[in-house]
């Protein structure tokens, strides 16, 4: 018979054996559909890992996270404390969108954290598994021994199994993401920024990018591949001038590192993942948040006719302005966008933004009068906040020009931030940056005023949580096809735009151009056709439309009638038809009515797309008025042509059209029974 002490020996192994074991157990959570599985926990030198599964597949193979901070490291010498499990199954709505209901469906898994040695700090991560992807996030809970500290490092890290094509933007050299996105195997990138979008197989897309980015440096990724073929995504965050990454104090989150997953391309359109990994809405009454169209002296500007400043050909006059509110009533705009009408313009603004006034207008221009005036007809003035780059400068007078505006009930703001960097010393997607964009909408917010942000960080779902966070830039605008010295945007460039930089959130791109004639740089126009300047509203999603021509251009041309019925806010959304990069069809319908709206475009090759409306409403009938490229049209030689015409359409019905080289087509689905 064994003895007591052989025994007690015995047992105090096994219980050893079974505390082991379970130190570095592995937990495992599911999507709801159960297609998606991820396995996570700590491996023996105590590094946090994840592995991501489609159908028992590695979409990411073992990922290793953590972040290290200027007094030590949060990325080892860990031990699981417990796990916890959550899950949702909620629908919401958002006063403005791409749809009006939004489901949030998930389970989550939390990863408790506890390091064995040293300070034994704790950190939390948490895991959420959606039917179209995931999300995760680090949780730094308050502690004795983890107050304030400084992030100089974060060690996310995904291993892709495979090197597969990627379209990116290269965060080097590219001031407010204004670069364009190019395609290449995704190991031959430099750092990038996000979004990330692969086209693994025809089965396999996926994106990496990041939501609910609060007080955090904007995300972005290095790839490299390994001696085994994979391809290691690490991460490197925007970093202080100093070259700290994040300032922060427990209780504390960082952002949510997404990724999703998606079968087809519309499967990565539909995806509202992001939105759903933002907090609710903190705004109680919503209905002063509003859509619309908007016109403004913008491109008179750029084409050189006006100027900013003060002088003989200032655009912002009192006498101007009422031209372009007058256009505005009479043809359905709701709003009127006035650069260069306060003080600040005059000398070099873009590096001198602390000379901007926010609310003293220049002599000529009459801020109260033209207001008041513009409200008489229906219409209401869009206020510039052109900052350059002087944050603090802007920060100052929040108040008092945002109640300004509230006053004369100005309602939308467009804020800029032209300078290479915030007040000549940090980047606008640093810490820095993203701080001062969350003060202006929440500030903006308590005097009932939405915000167009250009020249932001990128968006990450903020608008659910403050949807007068309408739209941003963030993104090659129409403007490069007034000045850029490469000629513009090329005809690719909105084929690829709503499968990367729309992922984000809606954009402020300015489409509507009808003259492409640019006496100030010649060579340099919308290389595009009157048709695909159409489609581009559709297909460009924003709740604030620009018809971004001169109001001249516009008169007697029938292609304006599709600009001013185009809704900006819709009920539902459906890709019909892409390829990545080459063309892209997308039809959405109407907030509370029964029309759809359609948007076709192309790349610089001619094509003919096959439309199936298999969407439509059953034993229902539509007009269809369709505005498509017309006998000869081609971007590089006769923009001009456009075919205007009408037909009848029923459920599975399908419609041929041809497309010229960058060309499109939109369609009004008017239902008449």
């Amino acid at each position: 018979m064994m003895n007591k002490n052989k025994i007690t020996l015995l047992l105090c192994i096994c219980a050893m054996s079974l505390s082991y074991l379970s130190a570095f157990a592995t937990s495992k959570v599911t999507s709801p559909n159960g297609r998606l599985s991820l396995l996570t926990g700590v491996d023996a030198s105590g590094k946090p890992y994840f592995e991501l599964l489609r159908d028992n597949k590695s979409v990411i193979k073992k990922s290793y996270l953590g972040v290290s901070l200027k007094d030590g490291q949060l990325s080892e010498d860990f031990k699981v404390t417990k796990t916890s499990r959550n899950q949702l199954d909620e629908t919401w709505q958002q006063p403005l969108g791409e749809e009006l209901n939004i489901r949030n469906h998930y389970n989550e898994l939390t990863l408790h954290l506890q390091q064995k040695k040293d300070k034994k700090r704790m950190m939390n991560i948490v895991f959420r598994l959606f039917n179209d992807g995931m999300g995760f996030r680090y949780v730094f809970p308050k502690q004795v021994n983890l107050n304030q500290f400084t992030i100089i490092d974060e060690k996310t890290a995904l291993t892709l199994p495979w090197d597969g094509s990627a379209w990116t933007m290269p965060t080097e050299g590219t001031h407010y993401y204004e670069a364009l996105w190019t395609k290449a195997p995704i190991s031959s990138k430099p750092t990038v920024s996000t979004p990330i979008t692969m086209e693994v197989n025809d089965s396999l897309y996926l994106v990496f990018h990041e939501a609910n980015l609060t007080d955090y440096a904007t995300l972005n990724y290095h790839p490299q591949k390994d001696q085994n073929g994979q391809v290691i995504l690490s991460s490197e965050l925007t970093p202080w001038s100093n070259g700290d990454k994040v300032y922060a104090a427990t209780p504390f989150v960082s952002p949510w590192r997404t990724v999703i997953v998606g079968s087809t391309i519309a499967d990565i359109t539909a995806s509202r993942l992001m939105l759903n990994l933002n907090e609710p809405c903190k705004i109680k009454d919503t209905s002063w948040i509003e859509d619309g169209k908007y016109i403004g002296i913008w491109w008179a500007i750029h084409m050189g006719d006006y100027t900013w400043s003060q002088g003989e050909k200032h655009g912002a006059t009192t006498a101007n302005t009422k031209r372009y509110i007058d256009f505005a009533a009479k043809n359905g705009f709701k709003g009127v966008l006035v650069e260069g009408w306060n003080w600040g313009w005059d000398g070099n603004w873009g590096v001198e933004g602390d000379k901007f006034n926010f609310t003293k207008a220049y002599p000529d221009y009459d801020l109260d009068s033209l207001q008041h005036y513009a409200l008489s007809k229906g219409v209401r003035l869009i206020a510039h906040n052109e900052t350059g780059g002087s944050a603090k400068n802007y920060e100052q007078q929040l108040d008092s020009a945002f109640a300004l505006y509230q006053r004369l009930g100005i309602r939308t703001v467009k804020t800029g931030y032209v300078n290479d960097k915030m007040d000549n010393l940090e980047l606008q997607h640093s810490q820095y940056g993203v701080r001062h964009y969350r003060k202006v909408i929440e500030t903006a917010a308590k005097y009932q005023i939405m915000i167009v942000n250009h020249e932001p960080a990128m968006p990450t779902g903020l608008n659910r949580t403050y949807p007068n966070l309408i739209s941003g830039e963030g993104v090659r605008g129409q403007e490069y096809n007034a000045w850029s010295q490469d000629g513009g945007n090329p005809p690719y460039h909105l084929c690829i735009v709503p499968f990367t930089r729309q992922l984000a959130g809606a954009i402020d791109y300015t489409p509507g151009i009808f003259n492409f004639e640019n006496k100030a740089v010649p060579q340099s126009h919308p290389q595009t056709t009157i048709a695909k300047q159409l489609a581009s509203y559709v297909v460009i999603y924003s709740p604030w439309q620009m018809a971004a021509d001169k109001i001249e251009n516009y008169e007697a041309h029938p292609a304006l009638s599709f600009i001013q019925r185009v809704p900006t806010n819709w009920q539902e959304s459906r890709v019909l038809n892409a390829e990545l990069g080459k063309y892209v069809t997308i039809a959405r319908k109407e907030r509370n009515g029964n029309n759809w709206y359609i948007g076709g475009l192309t790349d610089q090759d001619p094509r003919t797309l096959t439309l199936h409306f298999d969407f439509l409403d059953n034993d229902a009938q539509y007009e269809a008025l369709i505005y498509s490229d017309g006998e000869g049209a081609d971007y590089r030689t006769n923009p001009y042509p456009l075919a205007i015409t009408q037909k009848r359409i029923r459920k599975g019905d399908s419609l041929q059209l041809k497309l010229a080289p960058s060309g499109g087509f939109a369609i009004e689905l008017k239902k008449i029974n």
